[in-house]
């Protein structure tokens, strides 16, 4: 585990203990100093990328360490929408989540610039890379209910904007999908133009294949059962991020995996 020396590397620790101390004040119910940390922790990790990009000269989602940078920056907006338009709370624990997403940039991944290959030197690089970061993040999101949803059905009283677990978890994964959908036909485009072939059987392409047909059962089975059996569908959506977990770490970083089509992400 190497500290990063560099401004870049510090803006990222920093990102780090504001979403700490923000989950530490959310948490601990004063909220206005908790979203005033949350605020600062999204500004400090949009800095960071915001350099990456000057310094790289192209959209900085090349890499682990850029992905972690994007998803840590994308969470505050995530919640926002999420609690002005679904009324889905838990603030504490997306500023958690941002935290957890931005450990691996600042301790584990390196943080050295690269070039963009000629496969990623595409017009869907953006689209396709930015609808799978979003739908990451809304995903990570729809987990935490989902997971409280195994032991408890509603949410401590108090909260405002807030709805049962798992509907939570269900109007997060509704949002989500469709994401995950595009993300999953742009790269299918994208192989096509690149590689010759739409489908070509890479472990990440089977992977995410994997994560959109966990979800796609997910709906399947809420559809026939309603929330009778939240537990179940809880299940389901954890098992989700477990398989986007893999498609966005072990696809990318195991040896075994390292001949991949994709293996210039890891």
């Amino acid at each position: 585990m190497a500290i990063k020396w560099t401004i870049l590397g510090l803006l990222v620790y920093a990102a780090m203990a504001a979403h700490l101390a923000a989950c530490a004040a959310l948490a601990g119910r004063a909220r206005r100093a908790g979203w005033a940390l949350y605020a600062a922790g999204f500004v400090v990790t949009a800095v960071a990328f915001g350099l990456r990009w000057r310094e790289v000269a192209h959209v900085p989602l090349q890499n682990m360490f850029e992905v972690c940078v994007c998803l840590g920056m994308l969470m505050l907006p995530i919640t926002l929408f999420c609690r002005r338009f679904l009324g889905v709370g838990g603030e504490a624990a997306d500023a958690a989540i941002g935290l957890v997403i931005l450990l691996p940039a600042g301790f584990i991944f390196k943080a050295d610039p690269q070039h963009l290959p000629p496969a990623l030197q595409s017009p869907l690089f953006i689209p396709h890379v930015a609808a799978y970061m979003l739908s990451y993040v809304i995903m990570a999101k729809a987990a935490v209910p989902a997971a409280l949803a195994l032991v408890a059905a509603y949410a401590p009283r108090g909260e405002k904007a807030v709805v049962p677990y798992e509907t939570a978890a269900y109007r997060m994964v509704a949002l989500g999908f469709p994401l995950l959908t595009l993300g999953l036909v742009l790269g299918a485009v994208w192989g096509k133009i690149a590689w010759g072939d739409y489908w070509n059987w890479d472990p990440k392409e089977l992977w995410s294949l994997v994560s959109w047909l966990v979800y796609l059962a997910y709906f399947h089975f809420r559809h026939l059962f309603g929330a009778r059996h939240r537990r179940a569908n809880s299940a389901f959506v954890i098992a989700g991020l477990a398989a986007i977990l893999i498609t966005l770490l072990w696809v990318n970083l195991a040896r075994i995996f390292a001949g991949g089509m994709h293996s210039y992400a890891s």
